[in-house]
């Protein structure tokens, strides 16, 4: 942006992570001091409805007037902007969440850091910059994710930080945030390399308790470590959010799944956890292919397949001869075709039931 009146900033995430040194790979812009007709005759594309954001000819990365917010009403969605060039870069950064986000640089790569985000990158802490963190509920998820995202880095959620998380959990406005949302940022922080850390901090500021309050009992620290060793896996989210429900009842899961809107494909693996953990002592070959059919492991075997690979996370290992004789009781009965039977002149409900038998017959060999 050149002009004498505007000035453009790199913001937020980009220079938190230029600074700790950490990939990332999108990148916002603010701009002061310009009006939106002066980035259209620009060529910048405008979009957004709430407040101006305008994609760069060019890179199409995205930059917004700075603005100033203001509460009103409930929830995350509660809050009007005001923008124009009167609203100073400090004002912009300081309606930011955490202070190692309320960072900027300018075009000669200078650092602005108004509320010490630096310093808090130095102590490796997470910390809110004023009391209107508590007006956008959502912030309670992101801090959280937050924290997993860097724990490795040795972050944690500064004490004053986690006492707002606390009483904004207890307050109840938690419950606001859209279940479609909740979803989009459980599954990204799942997605990270420490999963465990982003539902323990959740469960420490009572977060969990208030949102799904029959999740945190089922958190148990082997669960937890469970969820670890599956993000050094880079097992899927699927699997990952499937552990976090094995010590669920099924009816629990069901709930929680509803609550947090997940997706078909992780609500229907988190069900069979929830039912299948801990393994049942399979000594019946009957029961062994009735626990297949369960899992439809004909026309779906990537659901044996996520499930065994999760669950041996979570079980004894007594327990995983159990976990290998599933699979090798569904590679037997997958060999058994109709076509045989067919070809020796079975047909109709018969077939079925011969098809079956087979298979029960096969798994018997392997017992």
């Amino acid at each position: 942006m050149k002009t004498p009146s505007a000035k453009t900033y790199l913001v937020g995430g980009a220079v938190r992570d230029q600074l700790l040194n950490y990939p990332y790979s999108d990148r916002d812009w603010v701009v002061v001091g310009a009006t939106p007709q002066l980035l259209l005759d620009q060529g910048y594309q405008q979009v957004g409805k709430d407040f101006p954001v305008f994609l760069h000819p060019q890179t199409k990365e995205e930059y917004a007037l700075a603005r100033k917010e203001r509460k009103q009403g409930s929830g995350y969605h509660g809050f009007i902007c005001d923008f124009g060039p009167e609203i100073s870069l400090e004002e912009d950064l300081s309606r930011r969440d955490l202070r190692i986000n309320a960072m900027a640089k300018d075009d000669d790569g200078n650092i602005v850091d108004p509320f010490g985000g630096q310093q808090d990158i130095a102590d490796r802490v997470l910390r809110h910059i004023s009391p209107a963190f508590s007006e956008d509920p959502l912030r309670v998820i992101r801090v959280a994710r937050y924290a997993a995202r860097y724990a490795h880095l040795g972050f944690k959620v500064a004490d004053e930080t986690m006492a707002l998380m606390q009483t904004m959990s207890a307050g109840g406005e938690l419950k606001t945030i859209a279940a479609e949302r909740l979803w989009v940022e459980f599954s990204r922080a799942l997605s990270g390399r420490n999963p465990q850390v982003f539902l323990q901090v959740l469960v420490d500021c009572g977060a969990l308790q208030s949102l799904c309050p029959q999740w945190p009992p089922a958190l148990s620290n082997r669960v937890l470590q469970a969820l670890s060793a599956a993000a050094e896996q880079a097992l899927s989210v699927d699997i990952r959010f499937a552990i976090s429900c094995a010590e669920l009842t099924v009816d629990e899961c069901r709930q929680l799944c509803e609550s947090l809107r997940s997706s078909k494909a992780a609500q229907q693996l988190a069900q069979l956890y929830a039912q299948h953990i801990p393994l049942p002592t399979l000594t019946d070959a009957d029961a062994i292919l009735a626990t297949l059919e369960r899992f439809d492991y004909l026309r779906r075997p990537e659901l044996l397949t996520d499930f065994t690979a999760g669950a041996a996370l979570l079980i004894s290992e007594n327990t995983k001869p159990a976990l290998n004789m599933l699979k090798q009781a569904a590679t037997q009965a997958r060999q058994i075709q109709a076509a045989t039977l067919i070809d020796q002149g079975i047909t109709g409900k018969a077939l079925g039931e011969a098809l079956r038998q087979a298979r029960v017959e096969a798994i018997g060999r392997i017992l």
